[in-house]
């Protein structure tokens, strides 16, 4: 549930509801959480895509029991869950999402070192963005989380997905989680060896959501010409300056599709190779500066966007043989079409 640093798998409903079920379900929902629970509330505008509709319901969470409660009157009333963190990697319906969208409160945004026995770590909340938490860390003078100033998304979605960038990803440097498992109603810890972390994706389940990571890090040696590299400020200058130069701004999820093969190959090369880059439907394009991003227009529409990922999807499957998987998450749309073998596993 948690999201936003790349992708996962639709979140609908297994079969479409009427109005009047939905409207019964979120009536449940409200009764049982009272003031907790906000009613229509924008959900697209709170997306990096900033278009889509509303969420039926919508929960500020201040505490890991409000988290739990939200989860535990979703499934009561039979309506899918979503938190959301910044919206990176999120895009909602013109529709709209059928169910409860959880965004964490400013109590999940704490960032504190550890002194451990077998050296720092960095503790932080699942709200925090990545680039955040990166420079952040080399604030506390630490290294080995430069990378993560390079990825849209926040600490529980790049859990969730294992995000990654510029070679490095969490597998590299995650001990462990606090998750909230709103199925069983309790809070638990759990190591990284035991998310089943691997190339965009993890073994947690659609229940269990990520409160706070703890990170690996380490003490740089004298970091200057004369001392065995650039400095932590460098990296992450360079990190950003290449980022700039090489991906688009505006209204967009960054990457649109996985590279394939676990990141052997590049969805961004085969979409440029399709002679798609620029290419336009409605109020989305494909990114001339990137084949992978597709931007949308102010004002425009997330159906828009979908259906431009699906024109992309078939001529690189027409021409490649290849089935690209979305990096985006789709909300509230009826469609299983880029969904993956792992989807039952994966938020």
């Amino acid at each position: 549930m948690n999201v936003d640093a790349n992708a996962t798998d639709p979140v609908t409903q297994p079969q479409p509801l009427s109005r009047p079920e939905v409207s019964e379900r979120v009536a449940e929902v409200v009764a049982r959480l009272g003031s907790l629970a906000k009613v229509e509330e924008p959900l697209g505008v709170r997306t990096t895509y900033r278009v889509g509709g509303a969420a039926r319901v919508l929960v500020t969470a201040h505490s890991a029991d409000d988290v739990v409660a939200a989860g535990q009157a979703a499934i009561e009333a039979r309506l899918p869950v979503l938190v959301v963190g910044n919206g990176s990697n999120l895009l909602v319906a013109d529709a709209g999402f059928d169910g409860v969208a959880v965004v964490l409160g400013e109590e999940f945004f704490d960032i504190s070192r550890a002194n451990t026995a077998s050296g720092p770590q960095i503790v932080a909340g699942a709200a925090v963005a990545l680039p955040v938490l990166a420079r952040r860390s080399v604030a506390l003078g630490l290294a080995g989380l430069e990378w993560m100033v390079g990825v849209p998304g926040t600490v529980g979605g790049g859990v969730r997905m294992n995000a990654g960038g510029h070679g490095a990803d969490m597998i590299t440097t995650l001990v462990g989680v606090t998750i909230a498992d709103v199925a069983a109603g309790r809070v638990i810890e759990r190591d990284a060896a035991e998310l089943g972390l691997r190339f965009r994706g993890s073994t947690l389940k659609s229940t269990d959501v990520v409160l706070s990571a703890s990170f690996r890090a380490s003490v740089p040696p004298m970091a200057d010409a004369g001392h065995g590299g650039p400095t932590g400020e460098k990296l992450l200058t360079d990190i950003v300056r290449w980022r700039r130069e090489n991906q688009p701004g505006g209204q967009n999820a960054g990457s649109v599709f996985v590279n394939p093969y676990d990141g052997a190959d590049s969805a961004g090369r085969l979409v440029d190779e399709a002679g798609l880059k620029g290419l336009r439907h409605k109020s989305a394009q494909v990114s001339p500066k990137h084949a992978n991003f597709i931007q949308a227009d102010q004002g425009g529409s997330a159906d828009d966007v979908l259906e431009l990922m699906r024109i992309v999807a078939d001529k690189v499957h027409s021409l490649h043989g290849i089935k690209l998987r979305s990096e985006v998450r789709l909300v509230g749309f009826n469609t299983t079409e880029f969904q993956t073998e792992h989807s039952e596993d994966r938020q």
